[in-house]
Formats: C-alpha cells, sequence, structure tokens
C-alpha cells in the first residue's frame, strides 16, 4: 500500500536523478569522514598512552579539525542538493496538480468540496515535500553511517558489537508498530483537516449569508467542535510520537550502559586498548542521533505517503470529457449552426431532457423559456460539452459536436452562465478575461455593448477597480453585465445567456437588449429568460416543460397558440400594469 501510494513520485526521482546521485555522493563523503573520527580519536588515545609529545598533539589536533571541517562542507552540501530537489519537487508537484484539477471536469467540483481539495494542495503537499527532503536525506545519512559504524565496531571488538545490537531485533518491532499507528492516525488528522478547511472556506463565502440569519455564534460552535476534534486526533499522534522517542533512547541507553559495563572490564583486563574503547564508545554516542533520528523520518515516511495517498486520490480523478479519438482536424472552424437530432440527457441518473429536435441556423437567435426545472440550462450545456450528451445528439454546423476539438469548440462560444463568478481582480481583468493580450479599447468596447460602461466609469479607480472576492462589492446586475462583456469581448460565433439578464432592472434590460442586437448580428444566440420582453424578439422562442420541446415559433405565433407562452405573457403584462398602478 505504501509503495502504491509512493509510486506518482517515480518520475519526479527521474526529473532529479542526477541532483539525487549528487546528493548520494555527498552522503557517503559526509558519513565516510564522520565515521572516520573515532578512529583518529583512537589514535590519539593509543599514542598519547605511549608518551606526550607536542608532535602528537598538534598531528592529532589539525587532523580532528580537518575531518570536522570536511564533515561540515559535506553535510552543507547534502542539505543543500536534497533539501533543494525536494523543494524543486514540491515546485513541479504543484504545478502538476493544479493543471491537473483544471482539467477535470465540472461534476469533480460538483461532488467535492473546495475546501478539501485546498487542503490536499497545501498541507499534504508540504507532508510529501517533507518526505522527498529531510526524510530521504536523514534515511540515507542513517543506514549509510549505521553500516560504516558497525563494520568499524565490529573490528574494534566482535562481542562488544554483538551486545551493543542486541535491542536491534525489538527495536525493528518497535518501529513497524508504531509506524502504522502513525500513518493511520495521520489519515484521520488530514481528513480533519480537510473538513475544518471547507467549513472555514464556506464560511468566508457564505459571510453575506451567515450574518443576515444571524448565525455567527451558531457557526464558531461548530467550528471550535471540529477543531476539537482536529486538535483531538492531533495529540493522539503527538502521544504515539511521545512514546516512539523515549522507547528508542531508552534502547540505545540500555545498549550504551552494557558497552561501558562490559568494554570497561576489557580495558582493566587488557584485552582491550583504553583506545579502542573510547572509538567504541565514539560510534555509540555517534549512533544516538540516526537512532532519535529514525523516529522522526519514520513520522515523517508515515505523514509523507498518507498524505501523497490523498493527493493520489485527484491524480487518478480523469476528465470525464475530453477530445474524440476520432478528432484529426484541429483547425476546424466554427460558423454557428446548432441542431439537437433526438436528444434525450439524464444527470445523475435522473432524465432531464427527452427526445429534443431543434435546428438553429448560423446567425440565428433563440430563446427558451419554460418553469424551473424544466432542463433549460441542462441544454445549453450540451453545446460547449460542460456536459456530454450521447454521440451524435447535438451537432455544430453539421457535424457531430465531438468531432470539434474541445479548445476550438469553446473558444469559439461565448458562455454566460447562470451563477455569475467574478475573480477577486480589477474590472478591466475580469471582462478581459475573456480574450487573451485584449486592449483597453475592446474592454471598453466590450463593456459598452453590455451597458456597463457608465458604471465603470463611476466607479472610484473606474476600470482599475478591485471587484473583491466574487464580485462581491458589485451588485448582481452589474455582475452579470461584466459576465456578458466578458463573453463578448472574445467574439465568440456563438454566444449563450444562461439568464444572464434576472438581475437586471426592465429599463437596464431593455437597453442591454439594444446593445446587445448589434452584438448579436451575424452571430448564433442562444439565451435562457424568464421575461417575455427578453425574448419576443428573438428569431424563434422553444418552451421547454418537464425537458420537453412544448411550444417553438416566433413571438406572435405563439401567442396565438394560447399556451404556456401565452399564460406568461398574460402574467407578465398584469404585473406591470399593477407595478404601474
Amino acid at each position: 500500500m505504501l509503495l502504491k501510494n509512493l509510486r506518482p513520485l517515480l518520475p519526479y526521482f527521474k526529473k532529479y536523478r542526477w541532483g539525487f546521485a549528487l546528493g548520494g555522493v555527498c552522503v557517503l563523503l559526509n558519513n565516510g569522514i564522520w565515521i572516520l573520527f573515532p578512529l583518529v580519536i583512537r589514535g590519539a588515545f593509543d599514542a598519547l598512552n605511549q608518551g606526550v609529545t607536542r608532535h602528537k598533539l598538534i598531528t592529532y589536533s589539525l587532523l580532528i579539525l580537518a575531518v570536522a571541517g570536511a564533515k561540515g562542507i559535506f553535510q552543507f552540501l547534502t542539505r543543500w542538493i536534497v533539501i533543494g530537489i525536494s523543494r524543486n519537487v514540491e515546485f513541479d508537484m504543484r504545478n502538476d496538480l493544479f493543471r491537473h484539477l483544471e482539467r477535470l471536469s465540472l461534476s469533480y467540483y460538483q461532488r467535492t468540496r473546495t475546501g478539501d481539495i485546498m487542503a490536499r494542495c497545501t498541507n499534504d503537499l508540504n507532508a510529501v515535500r517533507m518526505l522527498l527532503g529531510p526524510a530521504v536525506m536523514y534515511s540515507a545519512n542513517t543506514i549509510v553511517f549505521t553500516t560504516g559504524a558497525l563494520f568499524f565496531m565490529w573490528h574494534i571488538n566482535h562481542r562488544l558489537t554483538m551486545y551493543a545490537f542486541l535491542p536491534l531485533p525489538i527495536v525493528s518491532i518497535t518501529i513497524q508498530y508504531f509506524g502504522r499507528k502513525i500513518h493511520e492516525r495521520f489519515e484521520r488528522i488530514q481528513a480533519m483537516f480537510s473538513e475544518i478547511s471547507a467549513r472555514a472556506q464556506e464560511n468566508f463565502s457564505g459571510a453575506r449569508v451567515i450574518r443576515a440569519y444571524v448565525q455567527e455564534e451558531a457557526e464558531i460552535a461548530q467550528f471550535e467542535t471540529a477543531n476539537l476534534e482536529y486538535v483531538g486526533r492531533s495529540l493522539k499522534l503527538v502521544r504515539l510520537m511521545g512514546m516512539l522517542w523515549p522507547t528508542l533512547e531508552t534502547m540505545l541507553g540500555l545498549a550504551i550502559v552494557m558497552v561501558l559495563w562490559l568494554g570497561g572490564r576489557q580495558v582493566l583486563s587488557g584485552s582491550m586498548t583504553l583506545g579502542g574503547f573510547v572509538a567504541f564508545n565514539t560510534y555509540m554516542v555517534q549512533l544516538t542521533w540516526p537512532i532519535i533520528a529514525l523516529g522522526w523520518v519514520i513520522n515523517l515516511f508515515q505523514r509523507g505517503t498518507a498524505s501523497m495517498g490523498r493527493i493520489n486520490e485527484i491524480f487518478e480523478e480523469q476528465p470525464e470529457i475530453v477530445d474524440d479519438p476520432a478528432v484529426v482536424d484541429a483547425d476546424l472552424q466554427v460558423r454557428g449552426e446548432i441542431e439537437f437530432r433526438n436528444l434525450s440527457f439524464a444527470y445523475d441518473g435522473h432524465d432531464v431532457l427527452h427526445n429534443i429536435n431543434l435546428r438553429v441556423p448560423a446567425g440565428s437567435s433563440l430563446a427558451i423559456v419554460g418553469p424551473t426545472g424544466s432542463g433549460k440550462t441542462s441544454l445549453v450545456s450540451l453545446i460547449p460539452r460542460i456536459y456530454d450528451s450521447a454521440s451524435g445528439s447535438v451537432l455544430i454546423d453539421g457535424r457531430p459536436i465531438r468531432e470539434f476539438p474541445l479548445e476550438t469548440l469553446r473558444r469559439s462560444i461565448g458562455f454566460v452562465p447562470q451563477e455569475t463568478f467574478l475573480f477577486s481582480d480589477t474590472v478591466r481583468e475580469n471582462i478581459a478575461f475573456g480574450k487573451s493580450g485584449a486592449t483597453d479599447d475592446e474592454v471598453k468596447a466590450a463593456a459598452d455593448g453590455a451597458s456597463i460602461s457608465d458604471d465603470i466609469e463611476g466607479f472610484p479607480d473606474q476600470y482599475g477597480t478591485v471587484v473583491g472576492e466574487r464580485g462581491i462589492t458589485l451588485s448582481g446586475g452589474q455582475k452579470q453585465r461584466t459576465a456578458i462583456a466578458r463573453a463578448i469581448i472574445r467574439d465568440p460565433r456563438i454566444l449563450v445567456l444562461d439568464d444572464a439578464l434576472a438581475s437586471v432592472d426592465t429599463h437596464t434590460e431593455d437597453k442591454i437588449l439594444g446593445h446587445l442586437r448589434e452584438v448579436m448580428g451575424g452571430r448564433t444566440t442562444i439565451f435562457i429568460s424568464h421575461r417575455v420582453s427578453s425574448v419576443r424578439n428573438a428569431d424563434r422562442i422553444a418552451v421547454l416543460h418537464s425537458g420537453r420541446i412544448v411550444e417553438l415559433g416566433t413571438h406572435e405565433e405563439l401567442l396565438g397558440r394560447d399556451g404556456y407562452y401565452t399564460e406568461l405573457y398574460n402574467k407578465q403584462l398584469l404585473e406591470e400594469e399593477l407595478a404601474e398602478v
């Protein structure tokens, strides 16, 4: 399971293989030099035990300084190379993760909370970096130094080495037990962190609703409960780690006591030199940090593998809507004719559209009206392939929509969704988002087309005004008109407005429609509305009810049929008359 979680890291290891190789050389030199330190100490003790001279003192002092200096240099290089690579991998992985998230279909975001995604892109990614950096570095140091120290300790005294490493099987069992527990507990901690992140994100996004319903204290209480659960799970991990390190230190301490007792007796009996005894004990002291670091490495390793497993869940998600393998002509141009042919569509197992047959000639306009839940948004969402329908049921310019490359198709469509979204940026950048490299004149022309230019020029910084997160500083109508300008600026062959005038008054609506009629000239336009005043001038009007087209024709034709459209017209006419009273 652990190796499966870490398998996606192999491409990154391959990319930086030479860096890791150089880091490995530095690890070998760093530990190789440090392993020589006790041997220098042994030589110094044995030589000085036979007689102290100035030459011996200078020689061994310089040797000790040389070993310490060389170790310091290679230790710095090891940290610089390995930790640096871990930062580079983090950079690459964050970019790859963001790129993958950008390509996932809308359905993924509909079933996954934003806070959970953010937790994996931050906290989990940081845990993976710690695995690739400190965990790899200290693991290599521990393995190399312990192997080298064991070799020299064995040559100094076989019997003493066996006693020193008697606790090793117990250490192995302890590490295996604690490692499994740490992995399980850290997974639960990260899941709770995602829960907290999601709750915080929803509260910040829904700040207006929370204040409107006076739910601040209730939300604070719920957040505190979730936070207490997170702290509780974290403390369980802390207690586990608090047991691991003392356990390892105790076993090491027992080994050192055994070495001091047995080794001291051998020195007194003359079977072991004083220098050898000091060197052996120096190795034992030097092994203290690698053994203690082993507990930290286990923690980092288990955290990293648990986090990598959570990140893998995102990487394993695949876009549901991709270019069809049959797409061969990447230069296909869209003229704008749209046809729905025997179209039926279901979402999450629920039938939404039934046997829709409708053709919209290039350059014409189609308005769609109907009650809430009739399938209007689902129908227009099939045009840019936000959702996918059965093959051959949606055609553009007489060709199945899947024969067009997704990028070509979507660049040819200006889509204003029902729920307006603006970025926390300036008004200019929000409009220019629809076209890369848009000029100020193009932004101004698009704003004029959406009847938002007068409002913008009344802002303190005009087009440089920052609209806040999700456009919170703008009114609903201003947000919708800014979104319309964003669609207009890309000069699309097909313009889709999904109830894009719902938040403006009738006067502003008439003004926008007047501008839009100029914009709509020569391009195919489909717009959804609940107002007859918005749709009456469309070339054709389709009435959708329960996922079926029940009426189709011009404004005058539909009024003469005395159906749903007539009922809607009379109702709105009465509402206007009552409003004037």
